[in-house]
């Protein structure tokens, strides 16, 4: 059964990508919405955590939050995936759940 996780919550704020990464079973997708984009970005204190996530699961960000934070695909973590809206839709609808971190 595969699982979409999505967090919305900055890294910086709050544990939820942490608790979903090590709750998340091997080759779940994670797809990092809203605050939580801040993760995706290159250079900070949480791109180890997230480099190493990737081993075990694939990873996304949403395009238009990133955008609406005043980031570019650029500065994302080599190997996460930018979707934009329709990718999500995508997302959720190939994988058999969806579960939030809040």
């Amino acid at each position: 059964m595969s699982m979409l996780h999505t967090v919305n919550k900055s890294p910086f704020e709050r544990n939820a990508l942490d608790s979903c990464i090590k709750h998340a079973l091997p080759g779940s997708a994670i797809l990092l919405i809203e605050d939580g984009v801040y993760a995706a970005i290159k250079g900070t204190a949480h791109e180890g955590m997230v480099r190493d996530s990737m081993a075990n699961h694939s990873l996304y960000v949403l395009g238009p939050d990133l955008l609406a934070r005043g980031m570019s695909p650029e500065q994302v973590i080599d190997g996460i995936s930018v979707v934009d809206y329709g990718g999500f839709v995508d997302l959720a609808v190939n994988h058999d759940k969806v579960q939030s971190w809040l």
